[in-house]
């Protein structure tokens, strides 16, 4: 591992929670509020900004998703996958875990409870469109909010990073063909143009544009790339809260008739939550991983690229989706959920680290 990729998972896992971050729930909570009032206030505004889209992409909402996503793919080093061969248990745990049990599990919980326990207290045309919400939700793995997760347990900063950026290159590939299978299980019509056009817009060009920025600002030192994301830093959360403003201008509605939705819908994500992060803990113990590797592997596993999620889901089925509210809600519990986890994680090292004395 280079000097350059030691410093940038130092920093990328050093840096305490900002104040966005902290209290994101909160500032969803606003969001709501004020999407609601404003959507209810303006009727005709919102709809003109809806009407603003170009092969089924809203432009505004195209581009705040890039402000959202952009930053936060910057501080993703590439060059870190060569740690991936120095814990290898460890990233096996984060692949399993990420790609062949989450995105199906999630598919079996929304089957589950959308579709049979919760059905009758759901609008009934909006079944499809949650589960298709919470499958967009679990099929992408979390980028950025990790690496706050993994410093708050201790984690080991260059192994989070490795497994961010092989989850990352492995997104590029993997999401649209493994969102469309689960769709389809799903029985969820796939428009494919617009699945593709999705990843396109919001994973492979963010991440080229991403690189090429992160390679001109290290260009003029560490001091000047520094700087920069300090500054572009909070663009993120706050591109984020303009973009579900719009969702719930769009969505309040739907929500002022049903406000059991958002409970009943945050159920399943909550269960893949804690479901996703003890397996992964789990299974790094019985593979006889380090406590400071299982906790990075098990909070990735638990967390989700929502803004990803939140993107897909408005380009494929709309603002007025089903789809859309359900990612959001993966927005609102995200923060106080993953702050449980690691609770949990850090409570229960003495547990953990007995497997470690028991194999030595």
């Amino acid at each position: 591992m280079s000097v350059q990729c030691a410093a940038t998972a130092k920093r990328a896992t050093g840096a305490p929670m900002s104040v966005f971050e902290r209290y994101l729930t909160v500032w969803v909570f606003l969001c709501i509020i004020a999407g609601i009032a404003l959507g209810q206030l303006l009727p005709s505004v919102f709809q003109a900004v809806g009407r603003m889209e170009i092969a089924k992409v809203n432009l505004p909402v195209g581009l705040l998703i890039w402000v959202m996503i952009i930053p936060m793919l910057v501080k993703v080093d590439f060059s870190a996958l060569g740690e991936v061969r120095k814990h290898v248990k460890g990233i096996g745990v984060t692949l399993f875990v990420n790609w062949l049990v989450k995105p199906f599990s999630m598919a079996f919980l929304g089957w589950l409870f959308i579709r049979h326990w919760f059905a009758p207290l759901l609008p009934p045309d909006q079944l499809d469109s949650y589960i298709a919400g919470l499958i967009l939700l679990a099929a992408a793995p979390c980028t950025a909010m990790v690496f706050v997760w993994s410093r708050l347990t201790g984690g080991d900063p260059l192994f989070t990073l490795s497994q961010v950026a092989l989850n990352d290159s492995i997104m590029v590939i993997a999401f649209a063909p493994l969102v469309a299978f689960l769709l389809g299980l799903s029985a969820i019509t796939v428009p494919w143009d617009t699945l593709l056009t999705s990843v396109a817009l919001y994973i492979v060009i963010p991440v080229i544009l991403a690189q090429l920025l992160r390679k001109f600002l290290l260009s003029k030192g560490q001091s000047a790339f520094d700087a920069t994301m300090a500054k572009i830093g909070p663009w993120s959360i706050t591109a984020l809260l303009a973009t579900l403003v719009l969702l719930f201008a769009f969505q309040g509605e739907a929500i002022l008739k049903q406000p059991l939705v958002i409970g009943l819908l945050a159920v399943p994500i909550l269960i893949q939550v804690f479901f996703n992060s003890a397996l992964a803990y789990w299974l790094n113990r019985v593979a006889g991983e380090k406590h400071n590797i299982a906790c990075p592997s098990a909070l990735i596993g638990a967390s989700n690229f929502f803004e990803l999620a939140v993107a897909a889901a408005i380009s494929l089925f709309g603002f007025n989706s089903g789809a859309a509210l359900a990612t959001v809600v993966g927005v609102l519990i995200e923060v106080p959920a993953m702050l449980l986890v690691v609770s949990i994680a850090n409570n229960s090292k003495g547990w953990y680290e007995r497997s470690e004395v028991q194999s030595a």
